[in-house]
């Protein structure tokens, strides 16, 4: 009779255990294809991960309706092997000279840069994806956002990145896909983003809150070398601070540091959120890895001096120094 019992009792348990099991009210999980692998991110969100990158290629993010992924290096598409050899599929080749002339090396004028918007089926609405192995990507996400893209990412750690992650490229050249559209604004539609020399002097000689931020070698900053086999002078503008050079602003695996990082390296030279500052380097490349960073979190007082140290040491009347990062910010942390 026991047993008889115990069976019963087992039997009403295990009846029991279903019963609760079938009325759990934890919600299934959706279909796989259905399930965004990756978080969307804001549109000032630049820098990206490899992950979203892909989701956005399969069709799980906002931007997946429409994008366009490019590779920005130096040079002809004919003649880069690295791309041709292996790209993020769909991403097409952009020869930085296109955004760039030849005598300065400064940004193309803004008809020239909505003829190339144009060419690569880009509008203000586009969500542009960008990488590449140098700071060349930087440069031209910088000119996209200078334009008017409302949208723009660059993938952090660049192709490296998407190697790492298991995911595969593709081999050959992708032809870019022109519009006809409108670009929707007259680009550029930032010109307060950058900065010509004479508006420079004129800050350099009448603003406290100034700082003209140099994104270069120490050994550039202190005058030692001109860092360009083109550029004869050595050192840098009068009252110009230093900011670091690019490579310390990459992780060793080619990702860039967090921005609280960057943040203590400006500190150290005298330079807060609360200061205009204008990047500069060389020629305009490595200034727009620390304006991105800033831009993407919410300062809005950072602009580009574009035609850095190049053009500066041109004049002969324009003032240089060739002094140590310690003697350079003591001016400004008095």
């Amino acid at each position: 009779m026991k047993k008889k019992l115990l069976a019963i009792l087992i039997c009403i348990a295990v009846v029991a255990t279903f019963a609760t099991g079938c009325s759990s009210t934890a919600t299934p999980e959706k279909p796989a294809a259905e399930t965004p692998t990756v978080k969307a991110v804001e549109k000032t969100k630049v820098f990206v991960s490899a992950d979203w990158v892909k989701s956005v290629i399969e069709g799980q993010q906002p931007e997946s309706k429409d994008y366009v992924i490019i590779e920005a290096a130096w040079g002809q598409v004919s003649e880069d092997k690295a791309y041709t050899e292996a790209h993020i599929p769909g991403a097409i080749h952009l020869n930085t000279d296109e955004i760039e002339e030849e005598k300065n090396w400064d940004i193309r004028t803004g008809a020239e840069i909505t003829q190339v918007m144009k060419n690569y089926g880009i509008t203000k609405d586009t969500n542009v994806i960008i990488y590449g192995a140098d700071s060349g990507a930087a440069r031209v996400a910088f000119v996209c956002i200078w334009a008017g893209v409302e949208n723009v990412k660059v993938l952090d750690g660049g192709l490296n990145t998407w190697k790492n992650a298991g995911y595969a490229t593709k081999d050959g050249i992708e032809t870019a896909k022109a519009t006809s559209k409108d670009f929707g604004v007259t680009i550029p539609a930032h010109p307060d983003y950058v900065l010509s020399s004479d508006e420079v002097k004129d800050k350099l000689a009448k603003d406290n809150n100034f700082r003209l931020v140099s994104i270069r070698s120490l050994d550039e900053f202190t005058g030692k070398k001109s860092g360009y086999s083109y550029i004869k002078r050595a050192g840098e503008p009068k009252g110009a601070v230093w900011g670091h050079d690019e490579t310390d602003y990459l992780n060793e695996d080619g990702t860039f540091i967090n921005f609280d990082k960057a943040v203590a390296m400006w500190t150290e030279q005298g330079i807060t959120k609360d200061n205009e500052i204008a990047f500069y380097c060389g020629t305009g490349w490595r200034a727009t890895i620390p304006w991105l960073m800033a831009y993407e979190n919410g300062w809005k007082n950072v602009k580009l001096y574009d035609d850095g140290w190049f053009v500066w040491q041109m004049d002969e009347k324009n003032p240089v120094q060739a002094i140590t990062p310690e003697e350079a910010a003591a001016k400004y942390k008095k």
